[in-house]
């Protein structure tokens, strides 16, 4: 390995950039479209933290269908402290939904979980949670950008099951749900349905992470 920190692979020097411009490229990827059924896995599964308060942070990855293999879908679930941005008389609410959302998916992962009336350590949550196929339910978010003006979008996890008892969604039924979505991003966005034109975390369940 070089001595030299700035050296690259393929020859030259970061260091001989001289406009301060980079474009590491990528662009913003279309999420997923609303309402559509994928197998998934949990490849992450810790606790984090918002403004002091403490949340479970899983990180799902799509197996099916082929088309979003491998794209990732982020969830945060506030089964104890209150997320600091919940209106105060939906905390209560909001923490039952995440940890039934939780007893879920830890039910569809062999339920080692709920076995223990304690709280979940990261360790335990690697173990009995990862890399346990299951069928999750994507959803959209939209959040307007305050500096650009343009609409963000992104995933959430709306609801799961077992790969027993559902199914992936069809080609057929994801065309749909594609149309639908290019349908509704050249309409007006005040007139986008609840579920799909979430603003704020309030208004999401499961609140995904928005990175």
């Amino acid at each position: 390995m070089s001595d030299d920190f700035w050296g690259l692979s393929e020859g030259g020097s970061a260091a001989d950039n001289t406009t301060g411009a980079f474009d590491a490229g990528g662009g913003n990827m279309q999420p997923i479209p609303s309402d559509t059924n994928v197998l998934a896995a949990i490849d992450e599964a810790k606790w984090d933290g918002n403004e002091g308060a403490k949340y479970i942070s899983l990180r799902w990855s799509v197996l099916q269908p082929e088309e979003f293999e491998n794209r990732k879908v982020f969830q945060k679930l506030w089964v104890g402290d209150a997320d600091p941005r919940a209106k105060a008389d939906k905390v209560a609410a909001k923490r039952d939904k995440a940890k039934k959302m939780l007893a879920a998916i830890d039910l569809n992962a062999g339920g080692k979980l709920l076995a223990k009336p304690v709280m979940p350590s990261d360790e335990a949550m690697t173990l009995h949670l990862t890399n346990k196929p299951m069928i999750i339910k994507v959803m959209v978010w939209e959040k307007k950008d305050a500096m650009t003006g343009e609409m963000n979008r992104g995933n959430w996890v709306g609801a799961v099951s077992s790969k027993a008892t559902a199914k992936v969604s069809s080609p057929e039924e994801i065309a749909k749900s594609k149309s639908e979505m290019e349908h509704h991003q050249k309409s007006s966005a005040g007139s986008a349905m609840r579920q799909r034109n979430a603003l704020d975390d309030d208004g999401i369940p499961f609140s995904p992470c928005m990175i």
